[in-house]
């Protein structure tokens, strides 16, 4: 199994992505540690994943409350002995359907903001322990490089969240820690057997319709998160897995 005995951290475990992602890891061997905003939701894919013959914890955390995030961390490194894996699979609150000059500025800027503080405050919250242990996989959901129209401050959280990982990986380089970002358009359709727990904020139908229908499926995102987690990955880092199908050419 690719990731047999590492701990991994899943936060947005709720969600669409994060259910798949904490689903995936868990098939392939890893302890995962569900966080996110809504106890119910990550308690049902804790279950799932159990029953499945997984290993699971959950915990109720709100990723923008940066003491909160690094406690949380602290407890899962001294249960588990180490965190290997953080996937960062949180919505952004983002407010789509209009253009940025119909927009007002503090609308704007509320995914953008939300987005760059929670995954500081994932990436220092985990980077430490992961230091110590000389190794390390930090991922999350970014890019944002489609013109699609009236998606307010999406795409520039996105974009914005780019820039983080770049930086993290430079910085986190020298102690053996990864950082990479998936580049998906939209978010992929749930699956009869992964339905999502949380609602997701989907775009105006206007807006839908010009995303490719190429998109890749949850399996297929969780499939690419497995494997940046896993030791196949190791020469991977300040880069962006593309998986747009061809409607972001690299």
């Amino acid at each position: 199994m690719l990731l047999e005995n590492k701990t991994a951290i899943v936060y947005g475990a709720a969600g669409s992505i994060g259910c798949a992602v904490a689903r995936a890891y868990a098939r392939e061997g890893a302890h995962v540690h569900l966080a996110g905003r809504t106890r119910a939701g990550l308690d049902a894919v804790a279950d799932v994943i159990r029953r499945a013959g997984g290993v699971a914890s959950a915990a109720q955390l709100d990723v923008l409350d940066k003491h909160a995030v690094q406690q949380h961390a602290i407890r899962v490194a001294d249960t588990s002995g180490a965190i290997d894996v953080c996937f960062n699979a949180t919505s952004n609150d983002d407010i789509q359907g209009e253009t940025l000059l119909e927009l007002p500025f503090d609308q704007f800027m509320q995914p953008v903001t939300k987005a760059l503080s929670a995954h500081h405050a994932i990436a220092t919250a985990v980077a430490p322990h992961m230091a110590r242990q000389r190794g390390g996989a930090i991922l999350v959901m970014a890019g944002g490089r489609e013109a699609i129209p009236r998606l307010g401050g999406s795409h520039v959280a996105w974009a914005a969240l780019a820039g983080l990982c770049r930086q993290l990986a430079a910085d986190l380089g020298p102690h053996g820690i990864r950082v990479a970002w998936l580049l998906s358009p939209g978010s992929p359709p749930a699956a009869d057997d992964n339905p999502p727990t949380t609602p997701n904020h989907d775009p105006p139908p206007e807006t839908k319709a010009l995303i490719p229908h190429h998109q890749p499926s949850l399996q297929e995102v969780a499939a690419m998160a497995t494997f940046l987690a896993s030791d196949f990955a190791r020469t991977i880092t300040a880069a962006e897995i593309n998986l747009t199908g061809g409607a972001v050419i690299d």
